[in-house]
């Protein structure tokens, strides 16, 4: 039985000059994880899943799951269409006191501690340990020093280690988790700022303090056989995306920071909110060393776009049906943000029009927090009933859904409500399987 992680393989390969990666999904959306894994299927290939301390935690977080809830939502998908279990990888994003951030230190990390436990105990074999914000009683005028961010990062890891020595007692064949460092990332979710110029690539003395301070800790911690499970170091990269705007790798710009990581023979980089990047970009990325390429909002966005179009088909084709009780998606939708604010009000500005776009259209894709309320799952259920009961007409796939128009017209694709709307979600899904593959030739859409 082979005991390597998965992620162990993409380094040792990246590092024998071979561009391959792994993309990961950062998405507790049921529709989202399942498209992801259909790709999965079709290609005999893993399927990384994320979730994060806010989403998920030994509080239930936003999306009311525990780690284990977590794990067992996303194997029901599995088991839904066939996917192997042994071929998901679980991951952990941005573990550490985060939540908990304006307790103090000693409670907000003995919090982190148990997250960390849950997570492994439930099986997450990927561990991103974030211990990079202030806590409570941190100094609010000194920026967080290395050896701090290290040492409480090391805790974590002890802790993990212990949980997984537990996990074993109940499961011999358990895979080791590999552990994942650093912190210097955008926004989660994307920037709350209007205009990004002012991103910077990190700086290699910056990556390489926190290689060797990480490494030195975990030594001092008795952490020596962890240290060998480190497989990527969190890096901005450059790459970052707004309401509106999108800020793109820019190879030349990471040039020195991309030399700096030839020095660590088992580490790759890890970037985040590299939604929305173009193929060619993301496919640089991946040869350049970001082997790990995190995507959520762009999946969602997706989806949110082939749902909108499906209500503009469904008032076109029922417009004067008075037999019909029509979605109102978008409206529902919309609705929801409005009754409950607090995801989105503080990422937009502007006047009422500005946030009423920004709502239902900007790239950081605030919706997607919405999608889960009972009222917005029942029109969605009902968008999709109505839309099944009749034959779409190609002239208005045609017309808002293109792509999946010429599929269709190809034999591709059936032409099916649910179908229309996954394959939106998997063209994004298809740049990223074309960035981390490093045997693919030229992108194409269709």
């Amino acid at each position: 039985m082979n005991t390597e992680h998965p992620l162990k393989n993409v380094v040792k390969l990246q590092k024998k000059g071979i561009p391959i990666g792994i993309y990961s999904v950062c998405s507790a959306n049921e529709i989202v994880i399942q498209v992801a894994m259909e790709k999965a299927l079709s290609m005999d290939s893993y399927v990384l899943i994320e979730a994060t301390a806010n989403q998920v935690n030994q509080y239930g977080g936003y999306t009311n799951m525990k780690p284990i809830d977590f794990r067992d939502f996303v194997y029901s998908i599995a088991k839904r269409i066939n996917f192997p279990e042994n071929r998901i990888i679980l991951g952990g994003d941005h573990l550490g006191p985060l939540p908990w951030k304006n307790q103090q230190a000693k409670k907000a990390m003995e919090e982190a501690k148990e997250l960390v436990k849950q997570f492994v105990m439930a099986g997450f074999t990927k561990i991103h340990v974030d211990t990079s914000m202030l806590l409570g009683d941190d100094n609010i005028n000194i920026k967080l020093d290395t050896e701090t961010i290290a040492e409480r990062g090391a805790i974590l890891v002890s802790v993990a280690e212990r949980a997984f020595e537990e996990l074993k007692k109940f499961n011999p064949y358990a895979l080791h988790p590999v552990y994942v460092i650093g912190s210097e990332v955008p926004v989660p979710g994307g920037s709350q700022k209007e205009n990004n110029n002012e991103i910077q690539v990190t700086k290699p003395t910056d990556f390489e303090e926190t290689v060797e301070v990480y490494k030195s800790t975990f030594y001092k911690y008795g952490l020596g056989n962890a240290w060998e499970d480190v497989v990527a170091v969190v890096v901005q990269a450059g790459v970052e995306f707004g309401v509106e705007d999108i800020h793109e790798y820019d190879h030349q710009q990471a040039e020195n920071l991309v030399s700096a990581l030839k020095k660590y023979p088992n580490l790759v980089f890890e970037a985040h909110s590299t939604d929305y990047q173009p193929a060619k970009l993301l496919k640089e990325m991946v040869r350049d060393g970001f082997a790990i390429l995190k995507v959520g909002p762009e999946l969602t966005f997706a989806l949110r776009e082939g749902l909108f179009a499906l209500n503009i088909i469904e008032k076109e084709l029922f417009k004067d049906n008075h037999d019909i009780e029509m979605s109102n998606f978008i409206d529902i939708l919309d609705t929801a943000m409005l009754n409950n604010p607090k995801y989105w009000e503080q990422y937009y500005y502007g006047d009422d029009n500005k946030i009423r776009i920004a709502r239902k259209y900007s790239y950081s894709d605030r919706c997607r927090y919405y999608l889960i309320e009972n009222e917005v799952r029942a029109s969605m259920s009902r968008l999709f009933k109505n839309l099944t009961n009749v034959e779409i007409p190609l002239t208005l796939i045609s017309q808002y859904m293109p792509i999946q128009y010429e599929k269709i017209r190809m034999g591709l694709l059936k032409n099916d409500p649910e179908n229309l709307v996954k394959d939106k979600i998997g063209n994004c899904i298809d740049k990223y399987l074309y960035a981390t593959n490093p045997t693919s030739g030229e992108f194409k859409l269709i």
